[in-house]
Order: structure tokens, then C-alpha cells, then sequence
């Protein structure tokens, strides 16, 4: 082998060692961002179960029937601020959606009220809370969207008028 054709294999192992350091490189780069990613968002599984508990709890707090024990009732009550401030530290947080324009990447709408009072697209009323953890969604709200109520037609307001 010549001096020519040793330095040429030589070039050709050096840059191959170069591409095998920078892929080395960027799978170790990938697999620390998957590690933080799955570092920060793994609890969603368990938030997604955790939500419906914690909407029934809201419910039966809202819905406590009369004659039952205050103490019985503030004990479900501090249960369910333990459970929401697990949810917080996990980085799980309520969406408020209700009195907000409606923005269909958020909540869901499930039905459309006629108003006259509220502005146009407006959430006038939020029927199961949505959660977000961090900026990912885990579930959407369900809403209804104000919608302004349908005056008669031009024609016959003009007929109205006339007559």
C-alpha cells in the first residue's frame, strides 16, 4: 500500500470516527430530552384517571344532603383539596373556560344557547371541567356557547313596521 492510499484510508476512517461521534452525540442528546419529557409528563396517565374522582368528589360536595354531619362534609372537603394539590404539584391545572371567548383547540362545545345578554361565542356555561398538564391538554371542558338569539328576518320586521 502506498503512502497516498494509506493517508486516503486514513481521511476515510477519521471522517467515518467524525459521523460515528456525532451521531453518538445526538442519540445521547435525544434520550435526555425523552427522559425530561417523560419525566414531565409520565403522571398524565394517572391524572386522566384521577379527573372523574375528582369531578364526582366536586359533586358530592356541591350536593351534600341536608342534616348531614358539617365535620363529615369539611373532611371531604379537605380529602378533595388533597387530591387537587397532588394534581398542582404534578403539574396538573384546571382550564377555566367559563365568561371566555370560545377557542375550539380548548374546550369542547356540546350545545349552543341562545342569549341575548351574552356576547357572541362567549362560554356561558362549562358542564365538566378541562385540565391541562403543563401545555398539553389531558381533557377538554365540555361547554355551551352563547350564541345571539335570532331576531324575525329583515322582511318581516319591514312588514312589522308597516303595518
Amino acid at each position: 500500500m502506498s503512502d497516498a492510499q494509506a493517508a486516503g484510508s486514513n481521511d476515510e476512517e477519521r471522517r467515518r470516527y467524525l459521523r460515528l461521534a456525532a451521531d453518538f452525540d445526538n442519540f445521547k442528546r435525544r434520550s435526555r430530552q425523552e427522559l425530561q419529557e417523560a419525566d414531565r409528563y409520565g403522571p398524565a396517565g394517572l391524572a386522566r384517571l384521577l379527573l372523574p374522582v375528582l369531578d364526582d368528589a366536586d359533586l358530592a360536595l356541591r350536593h351534600v344532603p341536608e342534616g348531614t354531619d358539617e365535620q363529615w362534609a369539611r373532611g371531604l372537603y379537605l380529602v378533595l383539596q388533597k387530591l387537587r394539590g397532588g394534581l398542582a404539584a404534578a403539574g396538573v391545572e384546571r382550564m377555566e373556560a367559563l365568561g371566555q371567548p370560545f377557542d375550539p383547540r380548548l374546550p369542547e362545545a356540546i350545545d349552543f344557547v341562545d342569549t341575548a345578554s351574552d356576547r357572541d361565542g362567549t362560554v356561558v356555561e362549562e358542564l365538566r371541567p378541562g385540565y391541562r398538564l403543563y401545555d398539553r391538554i389531558l381533557r377538554p371542558a365540555l361547554v355551551k356557547v352563547a350564541r345571539r338569539a335570532a331576531g324575525p328576518p329583515d322582511d318581516e320586521a319591514a312588514a312589522t313596521t308597516a303595518s
